[in-house]
């Protein structure tokens, strides 16, 4: 009989052991649920990152077509930025409510 009873609590403190590892894993402050946090915050920063190097390079192609001169380009960014026409043009505001 004690047979049997050893088995049974080496069965059960192994249980216990997996278990409380499987716990750790999960709910630990390096477990997968802040891995997977992390990872999100990841992701979101990177769309971010690449949003931003988009814009740059759209800026510094801008950049260069005012630095060499161009003339539209310089018209676009006069009238944009600076609200400039040409004579006997109208321009019209547009106040979205």
């Amino acid at each position: 009989m004690s047979y049997f009873n050893s088995k049974k609590i080496k069965f059960f403190i192994i249980l216990i052991i997996v278990i409380a590892g499987t716990v750790m894993l999960v709910f630990n402050d390096f477990g997968i649920l802040k891995y997977l946090e992390l990872k999100k915050q990841v992701d979101s920063l990177n769309i971010k990152i690449q949003k931003i190097e988009d814009e740059n390079r759209l800026l510094k192609s801008q950049i260069d077509s005012l630095e060499k001169k161009i003339p539209f380009a310089i018209e676009k960014s006069a009238r944009e930025n600076y609200g400039m026409k040409k004579k006997n043009e109208a321009t019209i505001q547009v106040i979205e409510k």
